[in-house]
Order: structure tokens, then sequence, then C-alpha cells
């Protein structure tokens, strides 16, 4: 932590360059203030996020515009069912020289952006998933490191689940936050269509870099959480698990799993990144419900009953709450 002199004056940057990245992301993408504010937590908290949303809500762009305000290598890889582990991976070629050589897949890149994610069958998705935890990659028995920092964002879509293979629940715990997107209000939608049907280009300035990223990462680690709000945070996850001492009602009715121990891990942690960006010091409760819905709705598994009464995972949380 060289470049700052006290953590205080760490977390004051990380605020300002929070805004500062806010309002460049704000000249690409309308709207979708929650997504983007969401994205860059899980990214300051090193954690991944699956971003869930019907098609042509822009978050291809959102993606790509992040990348670029934070001047970091980006790759896309489009998930179809007849990719392979190697096509992400990379594979070993035989040269010249009659030598194997690596060459690199498209996973090595800052910021990854797995779209469709639910279209390519489970060992494909299981070599993304793979490389997501360990951040490396094995092939032929080699180790190669992922570049730090290492980001995936994977899109799935909800409605057409046919030719699709859904993520297991084991899966889907890997990913920090599920941020849903939704439609535009009718005002952004006039605004979206102004801006992509003219010759409008927009030039984008970079505001962090690798090193700044990884240097605000260290910042949220060392923020610190007092006893009460980490109790909140454990609190809440257990609330979740049907069947034990501390289930509430709604749990125990109409959830047949709840959340596991890395849920309270990025909770606490989220919480963190939370206050940081608004430039607090350290998190209080408030900032642990700010993200309990993107933390919580994809680690608790309704019931038949649930889906029955059609009792979503956002009732269930916020009945938490």
């Amino acid at each position: 932590m060289s470049q700052f002199k006290s953590d205080v004056e760490a977390v004051d940057a990380l605020a300002a360059a929070y805004k500062d990245l806010s309002a460049e992301i704000g000249k690409v993408i309308v709207g979708q203030d929650d997504v983007v504010k969401a994205v860059i937590l899980s990214l300051l908290s090193n954690g991944h996020a699956l971003l869930v949303g019907v098609p042509g809500l822009a978050k291809t762009l959102l993606v790509s515009t992040i990348a670029e305000v934070l001047d970091l290598e980006f790759k896309r890889i489009q998930f179809t069912p007849d990719l392979m582990p190697s096509d992400i991976t990379g594979t070993e070629i035989l040269d010249e020289d009659r030598h194997f050589r690596f060459v690199r897949g498209p996973v090595f890149a800052n910021i990854v952006l797995a779209d469709e994610i639910n279209r390519t069958p489970p060992k494909t998705q299981a070599a993304l998933l793979e490389a997501m935890q360990e951040r490396s990659v094995t092939v032929s028995g080699a180790r190669h490191g992922l570049p730090s920092p290492f980001f995936v964002l994977a899109t799935q879509n909800p409605i057409e689940q046919e030719g699709t293979y859904p993520l297991p629940e084991a899966q889907l715990d890997r990913f920090m936050f599920n941020i849903p997107l939704t439609y535009p209000t009718y005002e952004q939608e006039v605004e979206v269509v102004k801006n992509t049907t003219s010759l409008r280009k927009v030039e984008l300035r970079h505001i962090l870099n690798a090193e700044e990223i990884l240097s605000f990462q260290q910042v949220i680690r060392k923020i610190p959480v007092s006893d009460n709000v980490l109790e909140y945070a454990v609190s809440l996850v257990s609330k979740t698990r049907p069947g034990t001492a501390r289930a509430t009602k709604e749990a125990s009715n109409y959830l047949s799993w709840g959340a596991g121990p890395r849920a309270s891990q990025y909770l606490a942690l989220g919480a963190k990144a939370h206050a940081a960006i608004r430039g607090k010091y350290s998190p209080d409760i408030e900032d642990v419900q700010a993200i309990a819905n993107l933390v919580l709705r994809h680690r608790i598994v309704r019931n038949y009953k649930a889906e029955a009464e059609g009792v979503t995972e956002e009732n269930i949380i916020e009945a938490l709450l």
C-alpha cells in the first residue's frame, strides 16, 4: 500500500474513484445504476458475478464498457453447445521444432465475459468454474496462472430453457453476486434509442488500471468490521437454512436448501466494499442489507410449495430482512 499514507486516505481515494467510474460508464450505459454498482462491488471484492436478464438489455456492452474504463484486457466467450473445455483454457500444439507449445485460450484476460454460460455442457462449464476458483488452468499436467486481477462475468438468459444446461447450485455458489437486469424505464429507453441510432461516438477515459484495482482490493480486505455487523451477516444466512434452530418460518415453509458459509463471507466482504464506495471507514448493518439480495438469491433453493404459491427468492429474502 505504498501510494496511500493511511488506510483512511485509501478509502477516500476508493470512494472518489468509484464516483469517476460511475460517471464514465454512465456516458455509454443509460440507467442500470444498480447493476453497474453491483459489478464494480464484486470486482473490488475480488469476486465473480452472474448477470441474469432477457436478451437485448446491453449486458455485453456493459461489461466491455467497464473493461475499457478500467484499462483491463477483456475477452468475450460465446458459450455454445459444441464448445470444448480447450476452447476456453487453451491447448497444446506441436510447433515446427517438434516441441509442444501451449497456446492460451480466451480465459487468459483480466475480465472474461462468459456469454450465456447455461448454453454449454457441464464439462465446459466446469473448466471455466475451475479457472474461477483456482485462478489458474491445468493443461497436460502443467499449471498456468491467470492474470491478476481476474474477474469472470457470466450472463444467463432466464426465459428460454430449451437446450440449456442449468448451473448446479454448487457451481452457482462460486459467483459472489447474482445480479438481475430489468427493462429500462420509458425515459431511459427513449435516450438509449436516441444514442444508439445516431452517429454519436463516446470517447472513454481510463479511470483505474490493474495495479490500482489490486491495491483497492487490499484496502477493502483491511477495512475493520464490528462484531455486531458480522454476527448480523452470519445470523441472516443461518435464518435461510430450513430445519435448523435459527430458521425463519418462511425458510422452513418455502425452502428446500439454505445458503452455505460462503454466503456469510461474501456478505461481510460485500458490506466492506459497499461502505468503502460510500466513503465510510467501516460497514454497518445497512451495508449488509444493501447487498443481501445479490448474495443470497442464487444460494437458496425454493421447494415445490414456494413454486406452487408463486413465492420468489426475493420475497423470502425480503421477509428475512
